[in-house]
This record gives structure tokens, sequence and C-alpha cells, in this order.
């Protein structure tokens, strides 16, 4: 995989939290500048125009996105799929037949036998230069570069979150805002819940003062755990982690960025603002083996708004222990409840429920999504989910800075941090970013060993050795 930068090759600039929070249009617009007019995108798609449909990672999410997209607009057709495997493509056509078996409708929108399929780490282009619309549902790694594919080549976009696994992928989205606007494409990103009824509602009257001023919040993600994919004879080492990906960094930035954005996320839309701060704690005690990679199964961090708010948050993996996935936000004069697949409501101080919204016949989440998006098309109005997607992933991975060092990690630290874990091209001859030991073992964060610093990580035991502390300070590493 070729991953082109020249676009946004100064994206990777400082930016201070100021003009940050500010607002990612005005910082980025200075960094990168598409010289086309933008009345040269402004364009309305006839209802009964045809739109191509291109899937890229056929994952069971990646097909569950696909249905919805093609529920969503009668005039919609998949001309393409891509992923890494063959045998993905060929299980998620297995899995689109049994799902539209009956369904007259969506079996015009698929000629299986003509959907071009392309296989390989660099298949996402082709793909993406087949259609008008284009669904990227690859592990959150590759985000930041299939974005940068389509919005380079015109194509309105649904991505799943997270947009990123490190900051120079978030700064790399932040740097696509406004091409994406000046050529206005819509980008729609998967955190749904801005798209469910009841978030929707509830929010509205957070944000009209009904619980007053919020000054804490809690939000959870404690869950059983994910699938695991067993290593496979022959298999090389980038095979077996792109197979599981899940449990690398590079590909899914850990539990508390792929899942638990989701919750953080819903905070960070209720404060209207990013916290400058996180401190937390985070290892790995049921999950030990090596089959379970380089993440850690718990994180709390406790993140600092500027007006002093505080969130905790916490996510976890537990095999058998209580499972919540869900957001409490609390104000002066009462708080809101989101609990998964419950009723939300709102409360006074003394616990009676003010409001309580009733979901029963609310429209699926997953579905507006796709809605909302093909609608905006046809109309040739603009949604772009990717600012504040990429400043709750930016939350998520300082969550995961925090969790993995113990130390307490600025907000201007986390998105300006160099070290990138996604690499900027792959092949399959290339050996993955993260390695087994000599024991045979992936290397494991362990907070206060694992060291933070403005520009690296830096293990305790190079920071004891006097020569090696002498040119780090000198090269301004450390701190002090």
């Amino acid at each position: 995989m070729t991953m082109n930068n020249s676009e946004i090759a100064k994206s990777d600039q400082l930016m201070n939290r100021r003009s940050f929070l500010a607002g990612s249009s005005l910082i980025v617009g200075g960094l990168v500048t598409c010289n086309l007019p933008a009345e040269k995108y402004a364009f309305v798609n006839p209802p009964d125009k045809k739109l191509t449909l291109a899937l890229v990672g056929c994952g069971k999410r990646g097909a569950g996105a696909l249905v919805n997209a093609l529920n969503a607009d009668d005039h919609v057709e998949l001309v393409a799929m891509a992923d890494i495997f063959s045998d993905r493509i060929e299980n998620c056509i297995n899995n689109l037949k049994n799902i539209i078996e009956n369904t007259d409708e969506l079996t015009r929108k698929i000629d299986f036998e003509n959907v071009a399929k392309f296989i390989g780490i660099d298949a996402y282009k082709d793909a993406i230069s087949a259609a008008d619309v284009v669904i990227l549902a690859t592990p959150p790694g590759f985000r930041p570069y299939h974005l940068e594919e389509a919005i380079k080549n015109d194509k309105h976009v649904f991505c799943e979150k997270p947009v990123a696994t490190d900051s120079t992928g978030v700064r790399k989205i932040l740097a696509l805002i406004p091409i994406a606007n000046r050529k206005k494409l819509n980008v729609v990103v998967g955190l749904q819940r801005h798209y469910e009824r009841k978030y929707r509602e509830i929010m509205k009257r957070v944000h009209e003062g009904e619980i007053g001023n919020i000054v804490s919040g809690q939000v959870y993600w404690d869950s059983d755990g994910v699938w695991v994919k067993e290593r496979e004879p022959r298999q090389t080492e980038l095979q077996y982690q792109l197979r599981n990906w899940y449990y690398f960094n590079w590909l899914s930035g850990d539990h508390i960025v792929e899942q638990h954005v989701h919750n953080i996320d819903v905070f960070n839309w209720a404060k209207q603002a990013y916290p400058v701060s996180a401190k937390g704690i985070g290892g790995r005690q049921t999950r030990t083996a090596n089959k379970y990679g380089e993440i850690f199964d718990h994180h709390y961090v406790e993140y600092t708004y500027d007006d002093g708010t505080i969130l905790n948050s916490r996510c976890s993996h537990f095999k058998g222990s209580d499972s919540k996935i869900g957001e409490t936000i609390i104000g002066t004069k009462g708080k809101a409840e989101f609990l998964f697949g419950k009723n939300g409501w709102i409360s006074a101080p003394g616990g009676s429920k003010v409001y309580k919204h009733r979901e029963k016949k609310d429209p699926n989440p997953y579905q507006t999504e796709h809605d909302e998006l093909f609608n905006s098309i046809r109309a040739g109005d603009v949604i772009n989910d990717l600012e504040y997607s990429a400043k709750s992933t930016l939350t998520a991975i300082m969550g995961r800075y925090a969790t993995y060092s113990g130390q307490l990690i600025q907000w201007d630290d986390a998105l300006n941090f160099k070290p990138q874990l996604m690499p900027e091209t792959l092949t399959w001859n290339d050996e993955p970013p993260v390695q087994l030991d000599s024991k045979g073992s992936y290397p494991i964060a362990i907070p206060g060993v694992t060291k933070f610093y403005k520009d690296t990580w830096v293990d305790k035991k190079i920071e004891s050795s006097p020569k090696l502390k002498r040119a780090l300070k000198k090269l301004d590493l450390l701190q002090g």
C-alpha cells in the first residue's frame, strides 16, 4: 500500500490547543489548500440518477453498512468490493446473498457476477475509483489513508469509527476537513449515536440547559471482549496481525479507541468541548495470553476539561463480569442518562425523572446515518462529521497514552505526538511495526515504566542510563 501524503504534507506542523478547539477548519485551512473552485462540486443528484457504491473492507460491519446503504436510496448499485484477503470478499458475498435472498429490491442492486472484486493491500484504490460513494470499513489504522484517497478522488463517504489510531492519523484527518468542505463532499462517520433519536432529543435538552451547567460525567464500555483468530500454519506475522487486527494498536488503537470512543464522544458532544488533559491507569489482568497481542484489557481515565469539568471514563474486557455500556452526564440541575439498549432519561437532583425517552418506535441509527447521507447527496447538501470524529478519536488516543504511561498527558502533547503507529507504506514483504521479542512475546506497555515524552516513548531502563539521559535531554525529549 502506497500512501501519498503530498497534498497534506504540512499537516504535521504544530497546532496549539486554543486554535485547535476554535475550529479545525481554521487551523487546517492554512495548511492545505484546494485550488479548484467550490462551484465545480456544487451539484444536485436527481432522484432517479443511479449512484454507484464501493465497499472497502468486507467484514461483518462492512456488510452491515452496505445493506444500510442499499436500503437508503432507490437508485444505488454496488459496483466494487475490496479487501486485503480474498476469502473475506467471498464470505461477505455469501452473507449478503443470505440477507437479501427474499428481497427483490435489494437483489436488483447487486449483480454479484459483475461486481468488481479487488484483492490486496492496495485494492482500496481501485474500488474507490470505480464508484460515486464509498464505504470504508477496514481496520481503523487504514482509515486516514483510505479517506484521503476517497476525498482526493471526489467521492462521498461513509466510514466507520474511529478515524485514526495515532496522532499522525488524526492530524491527517484534520487536514482533509477543508478539502472535503470545499469539494462539497459528504462524509458520514459511524459514531451513530449522533444519528440516534434518543441521543438527539436528550442532547437537545442538555444543550438547552435542562440539566444546568455540566460539571462531571461517567462513560462506560464494559463487556466480555471480542473474537480471536488462532495462528495458522505458514501464516506470516503480518498476515496474522491483519487477521487479528483488534489486538494491535497500529490497526485498532486498543479497545479504548476502537470501541470506547463512542462513549467518550457522547460526553464531548454534551460539553461541546474537548479535554485539556488526561490521567489514567490500565493494564492486562485476565486477557494476558500472547494471542491477545499488545492491548490492555482495562482502562480507566480521568479527563479534565478547560472549565474544570471531570469525565470518568472506564472500559474493560473481563469475561463473566458485569457488562455496562452507556453515559451519564451530570449538571447543576440534574443529570442525563443513556444506557445501551434501554430508554434514556433526564432526572432532577432528587432522582425523579423529568423526561423519559421511549424508543420502541425509534428508527435504527445505523440505517438513519445512511439515509441522511444519501438524502444530502441527492439534495446537493454537505454533511461532514470529520471534525468531531477526529477530536473524539484524539481524546480516546490521549487516554491510551495516559493509561500506558501512568502520566498526566496534555492535549497539545497528544495532538502533536510524533511517533507513528501506522506505516506510511505497507506491502506483503514488510514486517509489521509490532514484533515478537526474543521470548516470543509481544511488548506490553507498563505504566510507570513506559514513558511518554514530547516526541517518543522511552523505557525506564533507557532513561536510567546517564549517557542516554544526557542525549535525550539535549534533544529536549526528557522533561526537567
